[in-house]
Order: structure tokens, then C-alpha cells, then sequence
């Protein structure tokens, strides 16, 4: 199974898409950009294609973005806070 994630970026706001090989539903995280820190807002993934680890990817996603471009994330959604939970070596990434 492959996940495919692109980034949509509109200038202070976005998403990224996460689409699943084999269906038409596409997961999103939704953000908001307010200088150099992005507001992870929402994670959500249909059913159809929950339980494949698309969320997670969709936060690796993310997380690798700022790393390269140098924003830091305000995880204001549930899902995003409880990644940076578990993964204490993204701490420098937090705002």
C-alpha cells in the first residue's frame, strides 16, 4: 500500500493530503501560517482509509517541512499534540 502526501499551500493557510493507493478518499491535516510558526489546526482521515497510519504520516510530513524550511508548529490539534508526545526529539520544532 502506498500513501502519497502533497502539500497545498495558500500562503497563510493549507493542507496536506495524504492519498492512499486503491481509494478515492484523501486524509488532510489542515494549518494555518502566522510568520515563521504553523498551526496544525486538524488531522482528519476517512474511514476508508483509517487505520493505515495515514495520520502519522501526514505529521512525519509536516515535521519534515519545518525542519527544511525553518518553521516551528503549534500543534493546537489533538492528534499533532499527542505525536509530539511521543516523539520528545521534536521538541525544538514546538512553539
Amino acid at each position: 500500500m502506498t500513501i502519497t502526501i502533497t502539500r497545498h499551500d495558500a500562503g497563510t493557510s493549507g493542507e496536506y493530503h495524504a492519498a492512499v493507493e486503491g481509494s478515492s478518499a484523501i486524509g488532510r491535516l489542515t494549518y494555518v501560517r502566522h510568520n515563521d510558526v504553523l498551526a496544525a489546526e486538524h488531522t482528519l482521515v476517512p474511514r476508508e482509509i483509517g487505520g493505515r497510519g495515514v495520520a502519522g504520516k501526514l505529521v512525519e510530513a509536516l515535521i519534515a517541512d519545518a525542519r527544511a524550511e525553518h518553521f516551528r508548529i503549534d500543534p493546537q490539534c489533538s492528534y499533532v499534540e499527542a505525536a509530539f508526545g511521543k516523539h520528545p526529539e521534536w521538541a525544538d520544532l514546538r512553539a
